[in-house]
């Protein structure tokens, strides 16, 4: 069995809503598509270094998405995140989910309709990161 693991530093993001122009054209919001062509650049040099393709075969996915604890929180509030006790309730789990699959897409998997198996995590942390691990 094969896998590959992404990390990326910095705050994670979700999916961005597509938007709409006035004349009906459909786009995706700019910090959606930057966050994207950041995170498949990360993939495709960690497939490049490990000399992997785009695999064909059914695939499992872990995401790992730690989220930057507010500062403008109280310190006992601050102590309860760290601790697992309080929760990130933005960016929605599912849209977590989604950018991590489209930035994949065409990089490590040929289409993200493989993943069979999918988990997120979704937790507050002192050095907030995205991690996806994807075995096939």
């Amino acid at each position: 069995m094969k896998s590959a693991t992404i990390f990326m530093d910095g705050q994670p993001i979700g999916k961005g809503r597509p938007r709409f122009t006035r004349i009906g054209r459909v786009y995706t919001p700019e910090k959606t598509r930057k966050f994207e062509h950041k995170l498949a650049a990360i993939a495709s040099n960690y497939m490049m270094l490990h000399k992997l393709e785009p695999t064909d075969r059914p695939c499992s996915m872990v995401i790992e998405a730690r989220f930057e604890i507010p500062k403008s929180w109280a310190k006992k509030k601050r102590l309860a995140a760290e601790r697992d006790e309080i929760f990130p309730g933005r960016p929605d789990i599912d849209n977590v989910a989604k950018i991590a699959l489209d930035s994949l897409n065409g990089v490590v998997f040929e289409d993200d309709d493989q993943v069979y198996d999918l988990f997120v995590d979704k937790r507050y942390s002192l050095e907030p990161h995205l991690m996806i691990t994807v075995s096939w």
